[in-house]
């Protein structure tokens, strides 16, 4: 399907963030964005790149009343040569279409994901920062459209892809954060929503978080929905714990998203002389393992954050600290080789990275 280009008036251009240490995360968007169309008559059609606007939709329109919605996230990154790499957009690509089929939404040709995210980061290039620790973050999302009340699969799609400069995730950086455990409330089961990427996992749980924040804590992990007692995933990252020369990680079951970074760990780790164990974790033998020092870290991982070190951990008002809160050894391994990769300071033996032209 070919793209059309529509033309970028100059009074619709932006004024790009001269100092990148300033550009936080998610607050800033370029000048284009691509949209393409999806009716059951005329299959994926009126592919375009346009001027960042906002969409005009029906009060009645479907995503608004039953959250038909998924999207995915990646960053592109400036390599010293001037060079714009993206890492691994093919995984991203088939688990947008997996969270696709979870929705009743129609799948998207990888081609068509791939090339109209190349095609717009080229046209963007512009926006790419070259500031340590920066890249474009990527937002491909697709929304049910379809004007109508009544629980069914829409007839009408937009996927659309939105381009954003952002510095680190977390405004501390690459620094251990506080992460509380969550006993009370749920974010999802096998057979539910969980493994896909879905707005509503996320809106399930901001309460939890911000009842974290108000506590001290960045983060909340979350425990299995049947019996509270398996430790899940953090509402932006998998998590990982290390036992020595061994990281472990809860295994995937149906309501943990399968997260591209995660994937990553779990192939770059044995290069660095770590075996991976995916399996449940209990939290209460978790507990135990971090009091006598078995565990001697935790991290953990996402598209956004990257690699994130976790300096303390509190479940049922206890607390417990890992490293004197200072970045541990494999940690900080995992996340110089990860971020060597992406961004051309290490050679990428594994094929992860592809070049927007």
């Amino acid at each position: 399907m070919d793209i059309s280009i529509y033309p970028l008036p100059a009074d619709k251009m932006k004024q790009k963030i001269s100092d990148e240490s300033q550009l936080g995360f998610g607050k800033h968007f370029t000048d284009r964005m691509l949209v393409v169309e999806w009716k059951p008559e005329a299959g994926w059609h009126n592919g375009r790149i346009e001027p960042y606007a906002p969409f005009s939709l029906d009060p009645s329109c479907m995503v608004l009343h039953y959250s038909q919605e998924i999207f995915e996230g990646l960053k592109a990154y400036k390599w010293a040569d001037g060079r714009v790499a993206l890492f691994r957009p093919e995984m991203n690509a088939r688990r947008f279409n997996q969270s696709a089929d979870r929705i009743c939404m129609p799948e998207l040709p990888e081609e068509i994901f791939l090339k109209g995210i190349e095609q717009l980061v080229s046209l963007e290039k512009d926006w790419v920062p070259s500031a340590p620790g920066t890249s474009l973050y990527i937002r491909p999302a697709m929304i049910a459209v379809e004007a109508g009340l009544g629980v069914k699969p829409s007839s009408h799609y937009y996927f659309f892809v939105i381009l954003s400069p952002v510095g680190a995730y977390y405004s501390g950086g690459f620094k251990p954060t506080g992460i509380m455990v969550e006993d009370k409330y749920v974010r999802a089961v096998p057979g539910g929503t969980g493994e896909a990427k879905t707005g509503g996992n996320y809106a399930s749980s901001i309460k939890a978080a911000l009842e974290a924040k108000q506590k001290g804590y960045d983060q909340v992990l979350w425990l299995d929905g049947c019996h509270k007692r398996y430790v899940e995933e953090v509402g932006s990252m998998n998590m990982f714990f290390v036992y020595g020369s061994k990281i472990v990680t809860a295994e995937l079951n149906g309501s943990i998203l399968s997260g591209i970074t995660r994937d990553t760990v779990c192939t770059i780790a044995p290069t660095l002389g770590c075996d991976v164990e995916e399996r449940q974790i209990d939290i209460e033998e978790l507990m135990a393992d971090i009091r006598s020092g078995k565990v001697t870290e935790a991290f953990g991982s996402g598209t956004a954050a990257v690699i994130t070190p976790v300096g303390k951990l509190c479940y049922r008002n206890e607390v417990v600290e890992f490293g004197n809160g200072e970045v541990g050894e494999v940690t900080q391994k995992l996340y110089d080789t990860l971020t060597g990769i992406q961004t051309g300071k290490i050679r990428d033996e594994f094929g992860w990275i592809r070049f927007v032209s």
